[in-house]
């Protein structure tokens, strides 16, 4: 043997124990061009779909409630390292259900922009990523990386939606626990009076962030720790009702304290055992319980029978049409919404407060400052009305020409008061005719209520989801109209609730389908 073969060789053996200390060997070249074309069709994708990749991120980084999702993809990393000994095995073949995966994904983008809901695009590029990864590694592959494809769902940030539930539970465990205490106190809504204090149960105290955070904990660990789907359903309601009730103790807990030493000591406890102790509290209480029952090892997480799939050639060797079929159907939605982008409707040049009979313009004078919220809204208008029973009303209207990001008329922070000042909703209020209304409450205690409506080109509506799926329907081909949005509002006042008020107002008005059409219409 010469000296120069007895170099290749050591090279070849420190090669293969690099590749050893990682538990694979190099990419087999079965597999090069399927995730060459995957990487392609996934920076494509992050590109075309930047818009929704960077508020995803933002939202993951800024909003603590979703900061556990920047560990997600190392997750997910993970989980497909642990399989990568079976997949060398595989030979990727081209899936057209991978296709038509990333099809659906395709036209879920569309709905959702067409809808202007941001959620409906955060799945859709999640979807979207799933089914590239499906089409161009095949059914095999997928088969064996069904868990970690799913697991990506938890990449939508998504269930904030669930607060106002939420808040109500952990008012409903609070007062509860008072009582078996013999606390005496008074609630409304998501605030509770005792001797010592008013105690709201807000946004950052229900709890969302941990439970959120706990579900996404508690589904991996079911798959990676238990083999018995019986165990994996106990494990997971566990994680989903532990952190509800706990959340309920710990409120309790705060106004115990305050009730019995200080409000101020209280307030202190509760932002140190809320952010430092309570999620690791939980954690390990539901992992304690769960420990003696895990009946799967992390070595069995890599193993499963793939006979079936071993020595299957793939049929797209060397050819590009998979390439070409994918990047066809991601063009799609930017071709939709490239022809339907630039269109508006016609507004009036301004819109006008209604002169109403028996009700004088009076100026905005309130005990707490109130102000809805409508971004990006083409024309607004708000005045205060007062008639000669002393009711106060005040109305409020934003017309908007168009739907697209930051010009959305039914969206999160949108509507009767600004989510990041001082008023709060307490519960649901009193019905005006058929159109349901919010009660809000701003420190003092003051109290108010607000009715919405919406109207969309001839439809006029209380319900979001019935404008919502009339503006998708128009979007889709293209097509916009006046959308807008009216709010009756008014304070709770001695010897006149806001209710009474506001019914007196709409029926001096001849309804608020009315006065929202006359408003629209620039009269």
């Amino acid at each position: 043997m010469t000296l120069a073969q007895t170099s290749d060789k050591a090279v070849g053996q420190s090669q293969a124990t690099k590749s050893s200390r990682f538990g694979i060997d190099i990419v087999p070249p079965y597999w090069q061009q399927p995730l060459s074309h995957l990487a392609l069709s996934w920076l494509a994708l992050c590109l075309l779909f930047w818009s929704d990749l960077s508020d995803m991120v933002t939202i993951w980084w800024n909003v603590s409630t979703y900061n556990h999702i920047l560990l997600i993809p190392s997750i997910i990393g993970w989980l497909v390292w642990q399989y990568l000994p079976q997949l060398k095995n595989i030979f990727p073949r081209f899936s057209f259900f991978g296709a038509l995966w990333l099809l659906g994904g395709a036209l879920a983008w569309v709905i959702g922009e067409a809808s202007g809901i941001a959620l409906f695009r955060h799945i859709a590029f999640v979807v979207m990523l799933q089914g590239s990864a499906m089409a161009f590694c095949g059914i095999a592959a997928s088969r064996i990386l069904i868990f970690p494809l799913l697991y990506a769902f938890f990449l939508v940030p998504v269930g904030e939606e669930i607060v106002p539930w939420l808040q109500t539970v952990t008012a409903d465990i609070s007062m509860i626990l008072l009582g078996w205490a013999n606390i005496p106190a008074f609630r409304e809504g998501v605030f509770i009076s005792t001797p010592t204090g008013y105690f709201e149960v807000a946004e950052a105290c229900s709890g969302v962030k941990f439970l959120i955070a706990m579900i996404a904990y508690g589904v991996l660990v079911a798959h990676v720790c238990f083999q018995s789907w019986l165990r994996r359903i106990a494990f997971l309601i566990a994680c989903f009702a532990f952190p509800i009730l706990a959340n309920g103790v710990r409120a309790w807990g705060t106004i115990y304290i305050a009730h019995h030493y200080s409000l101020d000591f209280a307030t202190g406890f509760d932002h140190v055992f809320y952010g430092w102790f309570f999620f690791a509290f939980v954690l390990i209480a539901v992992m304690g319980t769960a420990w003696p029952f895990f009946d799967r090892g992390l070595d069995d997480l890599g193993h499963s029978d793939i006979s079936r799939f071993i020595g299957k050639q793939s049929m797209t060797a060397r050819s590009y049409k998979p390439l070409a079929i994918t990047a066809a159907i991601i063009a799609l939605p930017m071709l939709w919404f490239a022809l339907t982008t630039n269109a508006s409707a016609v507004l009036p040049e301004q819109i006008k407060t209604p002169n109403v009979s028996a009700w004088q313009a009076s100026e905005d004078r309130f005990n707490a400052p109130w102000q809805p919220i409508q971004k990006g809204a083409a024309h607004e208008i708000m005045q205060s009305y007062v008639n000669k029973q002393g009711a106060k009303v005040t109305l409020y209207f934003a017309l908007y020409d168009r739907q697209s990001d930051g010009k959305e008329l039914i969206g999160y922070g949108q509507g009767a008061f600004d989510p990041e000042s001082e008023w709060a909703w307490a519960a649901n209020g009193t019905a005006i005719g058929d159109v349901p209304s919010i009660r809000l409450t701003a420190p003092g205690p003051v109290h108010r209520e607000a009715a919405s409506i919406y109207i969309y080109g001839d439809t006029v509506s209380a319900s979001a989801t019935r404008i919502k799926i009339a503006m998708l329907q128009d979007r889709l081909i293209g097509r916009h109209q006046p959308a807008g949005v009216l709010i009756v509002s008014s304070e709770d006042s001695e010897g006149m609730p806001a209710a009474a008020a506001m019914q007196a107002f709409v029926d001096d008005n001849d309804g608020l389908e009315q006065l929202a059409r006359k408003i629209a219409s620039g009269q």
